[in-house]
This record gives C-alpha cells, structure tokens and sequence, in this order.
C-alpha cells in the first residue's frame, strides 16, 4: 500500500497500551502546544474472489518514539505530516518511493504529554 494508498486521519491525541508493574495501562498522548494532527495512513479495499464480501481498512504509520513517549513506556509514536506535504502525501507516485520517505521523515516532531486515559 505505500506509495499507493495512502491516507491521513486527523487527531489531537492517541492512545496506546502501556504494561506497567500494576498490569496494563491506556495512556492518552496529546501534542503541546495543543493541536490537530495529519496522521499518516495507509489504507487498502479487499473483495473476495466472489465478490460477495469486501474489507475497507487503514493503518497509522509509526516510527520509533520520541524520548517522552518512550519514556511513558511505549515503543511506538504515529507520524504526523506537515500541512505543506499533504497533496504531496494522498497523490503519491509508486515510482518515487524516496519522495514518500522524505515526506514521512520531514514530519511534525511535537512534544506529546501523557496521563491515564479515563
């Protein structure tokens, strides 16, 4: 699906198991300053071979987390685009690969505060 199929799912948090000594935790992460997200996808269409049954489903891209998440107990973040990529980012051409890339690693780096979710 990347550089074919790709998507954005705006958010102003997410959230993410976290085991901790307790048993497992659900952490809400927020970006600071507050704000909305471009969050990068992916998304694909499955039919079965009939026809009779078909599957729509996305994905966020994450990468490796910055210090505060990683810190909060989690080994994953979600990519946030900049608004200036984002045409660049949902027409993206198969045959520049690299260009997807640069998108995904010139990304919004925003400090993200965590709590308990409710």
């Amino acid at each position: 699906m990347f550089g074919t199929s790709h998507g954005v799912m705006v958010a102003n948090a997410f959230y993410e198991n976290v085991a901790r000594p307790e048993g497992n935790v659900v952490l809400e992460f927020r970006p600071r300053p507050a704000q909305d997200m471009l969050v990068a996808c992916l998304w694909s269409r499955w039919v079965s071979p009939d026809g009779q049954e078909e599957l729509l489903s996305f994905a966020a891209i994450t990468d490796e987390p910055p210090p505060e998440v990683a810190a909060a107990g989690h080994d994953r973040c979600i990519i946030p685009i900049k608004a200036e990529h984002l045409d660049d980012w949902l027409q993206p051409q198969a045959s520049n690969l690299a260009a997807q890339h640069a998108i995904l690693d010139d990304r919004e780096r925003p400090y993200y505060e965590h709590r308990l979710a409710a």
